[in-house]
């Protein structure tokens, strides 16, 4: 059984990688030789050239035994008539695609089994506004990703210099703050990225990764000694889809919005549609701009135009003006590590992000993976503790569990615990798990759960 994806750009071909080093059978298609040549030459996968929507050419990728279609090629339209025509030719279990239009997503019935039965649709712009809306709920973080349906949040927090916590063992944290209900459950420290024990001492500039319980996620990061306030002044560069959707959320938590867009016409149109929002006029390249509308009092910048380089320069400029905290938009997914060591705080890629809903999307129902640490050496996860888990009935001190993996949080029926080593976990548990890529096939045996997604 093959997955077939439709489109080698940055989501096709990220998505392809991630499925083959998955041992899945994959075959992609694209129009444009260049990208085929690309995906040839790297991923071991095999690669077709020409339209996805060619009957012939699904028939030669092998439609009639595919498990799922996958259209993420930059045209909506495309996407959604390449999965009514496999859908067509042959019954295909599972059919996804990208969407980007919002005037699509009023027609939700377009998409359902009478009409082009898409099973899934995914719309990275909504993905992106939903990222930056809930790191604009948690002051400093640089990652937020919620977890068992909204129940158990992780925040990646750097430890800036000067901080308190630099030099403790997450031993002695634990002395310190005993009322605090976080876990931590990974260190990036450089390029690399581990799963700390209570030996493990802080260190300057590390990325903290915490889990706590959603609603006490504040209350918890002040008790662990991240008092910062409320963000209250944001400016937007960039009026596109992501700026105006933005804005608009922005709105609704009540945050001070100052959106910045060149052309005029889609001005009057933000302005149409934001209610508080200031809608500037120019261009942010220059420095007047920003100097008038003093960027510096803004308690984060954040860069969305479909310019990466114009984003990057500009949230540079904006820092070093003042601004607290700036987030960027990367369409270019290789870019992001270059520009997060360049002093870049947040680092938002539309392209991920849609890689890692589709994977939400196929692995739902057994384990919920998320990639959701960096540079994918670490997984976030989430199963079901089943009555024959090696995890289930006795507490977790006395659990023979990998080195690099660890329980983070647990939910039993609608209490959220962060566990300690005196937790016992019951069976039907929900149970969050933090582990690098390496110890993956491990926590697998102790589940007692196979991590086969179909």
């Amino acid at each position: 059984m093959s997955i077939i994806i439709i489109g080698a750009g940055e989501v096709g071909f990220h998505l392809a990688d991630r499925l083959s080093k998955e041992k899945k059978d994959v075959v992609i298609i694209d129009r444009d030789m260049e990208k085929i040549r690309r995906v040839q030459n790297t991923l071991d996968v095999q690669a077709i050239h020409g339209s996805g929507g060619s009957i012939s050419l699904l028939r030669q990728a092998g439609i009639s035994e595919a498990s799922m279609v996958i259209a993420v090629t930059n045209s909506d339209e495309v996407n959604m008539i390449s999965c009514l025509v496999a859908g067509v030719q042959d019954r295909v279990p599972i059919k996804i695609a990208r969407v980007r239009d919002p005037e699509y997503s009023y027609l939700l019935p377009l998409f359902d089994k009478e009409h082009l039965d898409i099973d899934f649709v995914i719309n990275p712009d909504h993905e992106v506004v939903e990222m930056m809306r809930k790191l604009m709920e948690v002051p400093g973080a640089v990652e937020v990703v919620d977890f068992a349906e909204g129940l158990v949040r992780m925040v990646g927090l750097p430890l800036p210099l000067g901080s308190s916590l630099i030099g403790k063992s997450l031993a002695k944290l634990r002395e310190l703050y005993p009322q605090a209900s976080v876990l931590i459950v990974a260190i990036q420290r450089g390029d690399k990225v581990f799963i700390p024990k209570g030996q493990d001492v802080l260190a300057a500039n590390d990325l903290l990764f915490l889990v706590m319980e959603r609603k006490k996620a504040r209350e918890a990061l002040e008790d662990f000694g991240n008092k910062r306030p409320p963000i209250k002044r944001v400016m937007i560069l960039g009026g596109g889809l992501i700026g105006l959707e933005l804005a608009k959320s922005l709105e609704e938590q009540g945050i001070q919005v100052k959106i910045i867009e060149q052309n005029e016409s889609r001005c009057l149109e933000i302005a149409e549609k934001c209610r508080k929002a200031v809608v500037l006029r120019g261009d942010a390249s220059y420095q007047d701009i920003l100097l008038e509308e003093n960027v510096g009092e803004m308690d984060t910048f954040i860069a969305v135009t479909e310019d990466d380089e114009n984003n990057v320069m500009i949230s540079l400029l904006a820092k070093k003006m003042g601004v607290r905290r700036v987030m960027t938009l990367i369409n270019k997914m290789a870019y992001s590590p270059l520009v997060r060591s360049i002093g870049i705080d947040v680092v938002i890629s539309p392209r991920l992000a849609a890689v890692s809903k589709i994977l939400q999307f196929i692995r739902r129902g057994k384990i919920l993976s998320v990639s959701s640490l960096p540079e994918e050496n670490a997984e976030a996860f989430e199963a079901i503790a089943l009555e024959t888990s090696d995890l289930v009935g006795r507490p977790l001190r006395k659990v023979e569990f990998p080195k690099d993996a660890i329980v983070g949080a647990l939910v039993q029926g609608s209490e959220v615990i962060i566990p300690d080593g005196s937790t016992v976990i019951q069976p039907g548990d929900r149970v969050m798990i933090f582990a690098l890529t390496t110890a993956i096939h491990k926590v697998e045996k102790a589940l007692m759960v196979k991590l086969e997604y179909w």
